[in-house]
């Protein structure tokens, strides 16, 4: 079943009385309990995409349809309802609240959501029970990457988007990151669309968007998603 759906999707923006075009009639569908990476060089649109479909912004021209419903067409209210309830981000550098401790950052996101997992729950997932009292600078970059997903998966969200998840992080911390994404997908079966300019990380998809300028230039189906683990960069 599709749970996303982008139609035509057309955005520039204009600079003086330049106008950049960075996506050109772009046409994809998500589907749901899949994971989904976009691979592409910096450049290519990979982040203004997520960004469309997370709400943050607003296609110049086409459609979005998040099961069924046009985000494009919705009001300020129904977009922050949208953001809030249906969607959970993972930013490359962790965008953690410094003055607030590992599960205090968690909590935020609970607090405002319509049907959230508890935030103790979530840290366990993640494996930082023990370091919940900590604050951000108390805490490894791996560590904060952790709190950062698990502040997104509180909300119970049912689409998780990622950017560059792993792009601040070493080696070993950043495949302990992805083996995280992979058993969310797994085992509480939330959809997980990842944006990368990483080639290797598109062995662990189901489905791998290569996209180029604007344009998508291929989709692969990936029949046998290689473990974590096994991932080489």
């Amino acid at each position: 079943m599709p749970i996303l759906k982008l139609t035509d999707i057309r955005r520039d923006f204009h600079m003086g009385e330049v106008t950049v075009s960075v996506l050109h009639g772009l046409d994809l569908t998500v589907y749901e309990g899949e994971i989904l990476v976009i691979v592409g060089p910096s450049g290519s649109g990979k982040t203004t995409i997520l960004n469309l479909i997370g709400g943050l912004d607003t296609p110049t021209g086409g459609t979005i349809t998040y099961r069924g419903d046009s985000i494009s067409d919705f009001d300020k209210r129904k977009q922050t309802a949208y953001r809030r309830n249906e969607i959970g981000f993972v930013f490359q550098f962790y965008n953690l609240a410094p003055n607030l401790t590992a599960k205090e950052n968690v909590l935020v996101t609970t607090e405002i959501s319509k049907n959230p997992i508890d935030a103790d729950d979530v840290l366990e997932m993640v494996d930082l029970s023990d370091r919940a009292e900590h604050f951000p600078s108390q805490l490894s970059g791996g560590e904060q990457q952790r709190v950062a997903i698990a502040r997104a998966i509180a909300k119970n969200p049912d689409l998780l988007l990622c950017d560059e998840p792993t792009g601040a992080l070493d080696f070993e911390t950043g495949k302990k990151v992805l083996r995280l994404l992979v058993d969310l997908n797994r085992d509480l079966g939330k959809t997980i669309l990842m944006i990368t300019h990483n080639a290797a990380l598109a062995a662990i998809a189901d489905r791998v968007v290569h996209i180029r300028s604007g344009e998508i230039t291929e989709i692969e189906i990936n029949a046998s998603p290689i473990p974590p683990e096994e991932v080489t960069w």
